[in-house]
């Protein structure tokens, strides 16, 4: 397939806003690419960022059939500018798109067209330490009728967004609150998809963690709602004991792409990596015995986020003594030094941009 190139004649400004927030600005282009039924995927371009015109009778709108994800570029010290496993993310894509009965996409075309983008928007890669280039692909549903049926028409697109520093005061410990009243997926459900149903449902218990002065949700499973499956943009690990133990990928959890890094790494030192299920009764007890001693999110956004403390019960429980494990602390500097280029890359995760 061709990818049409449609330049800008108003580049925007850089911002000046120091640090960056997240996902407040956005680059000179974006990349679209349609599907029809019978023809495949067809007219990718890349063209100047900007609105979308949909039909109110849109698919979309009514009956949620949308997958996206998310990834980053770096700049390294060189000015060399680097993608992280952005294979992986199109393959998740594509497993997303199967269980939303939505068209997959050539995952090497896709990415040669995003290499483009980035390239094309490389003056939009920071420079400041810690800071990235948030990258957003998103699938949507185009038809324009109503009635619960997969559409027959999709539209593909990437949008990018300059983003600093997930810790605006340098990486500390949050307190993310156990929901007891909803769920966010079950088995058999879009959990291990990544689909905006998936987070717009989880925003009711969002508000209310908020109330707890906690910084996200943690979620039990949505059958027995004894077992722990995931932070509300986060994959979630235990140290207990010598082990690295983190809740098994059993269809309503999503398996992030971080999540897998952080469990190769750990290995690949020699930890005990355990995928299983995790009661929040053991984690209860093993914070109290100090059998659990480090707990951590992992994700696109954070990387790796330390977790001081976990509300449940109204009761705030303190991990060890609050502050940042040294197993968590160690993870953080390895994937995020490979990211950044300071480190090695021996698992071979980072594409060359430029």
């Amino acid at each position: 397939m061709d990818l049409e190139i449609i330049k800008t004649d108003c580049p925007k400004d850089l911002p000046s806003e120091h640090p960056l927030p997240f996902g407040k600005y956005f680059t000179d282009y974006m990349f679209e690419m349609d599907y029809t039924a019978g023809t495949g995927w067809h007219d990718a371009r890349i063209l100047p960022y900007g609105p979308l015109s949909l039909d109110p009778s849109c698919m979309v709108f009514h009956y949620a059939q949308e997958i996206f994800e998310g990834l980053k570029a770096y700049r390294h010290g060189d000015g060399s500018v680097w993608l992280f496993r952005p294979e992986d993310n199109f393959k998740r894509l594509n497993n997303s798109a199967l269980r939303m009965s939505m068209p997959e996409v050539d995952i090497d075309f896709c990415l040669s067209a995003l290499k483009k983008l980035v390239s094309m928007d490389s003056r939009w890669v920071p420079e400041e330490e810690n800071a990235s280039l948030y990258i957003r692909p998103f699938m949507i549903a185009t038809d324009c009728a109503l009635g619960v049926h997969a559409s027959a028409t999709y539209r593909l697109c990437i949008i990018m967004s300059p983003s600093g520093s997930y810790y605006k005061n340098g990486i500390t410990p949050i307190r993310i609150g156990i929901e007891e009243r909803d769920v966010r997926a079950v088995r058999g459900g879009t959990g291990g998809a990544k689909c905006g149903g998936n987070y717009g449902g989880s925003i009711r218990a969002s508000e209310k963690a908020k109330l707890d002065r906690c910084d996200q949700v943690l979620w039990l499973d949505g059958v027995e709602r004894k077992y722990i499956e995931e932070v509300g943009s986060m994959n979630i690990m235990f140290k207990i004991g010598d082990k690295l133990v983190t809740p098994e990928l059993s269809g309503s959890v999503l398996p992030g792409i971080t999540r897998d890094s952080i469990l190769r790494i750990a290995s690949s030192w020699g930890i005990p990596v355990e995928e299983r299920k995790v009661s929040v009764d053991e984690i209860v007890a093993g914070i109290a015995s100090g059998h659990v001693s480090e707990v951590w999110g992992t994700g696109t956004a954070a990387v790796v986020s330390p977790v001081g403390e976990l509300f449940y019960e109204g009761k705030v429980l303190t991990v060890g003594d609050g502050s940042i494990g040294q197993l968590t602390s160690r993870l953080y500097d390895e994937l995020t030094g490979i990211q950044w280029g300071t480190k090695p890359d021996s698992f071979g995760w980072m594409t060359a941009v430029k």
